[in-house]
């Protein structure tokens, strides 16, 4: 079992993500989110609200 910390702060439709690996961040609202994680990646995710249903699209680096 190992040691795991997140801490996430949010600034209105902003979301600054800190790990044990890095900082990541994200924005967006309850439709649509654009996220940058701690190692690079990034991914946009779109929801439909109140039903449980998203899509995840990882973007490609360039």
């Amino acid at each position: 079992m190992g040691l795991h910390y997140r801490k996430s702060i949010r600034l209105g439709p902003f979301r600054i993500n800190l790990s044990r690996r890095g900082v990541g961040h994200s924005v967006g609202g309850r439709g649509a989110r654009y996220t940058r994680s701690a190692d690079g990646r990034r991914t946009m995710t779109f929801r439909i609200p109140g039903t449980g249903l998203s899509w995840r699209r990882p973007l490609r680096r360039r």
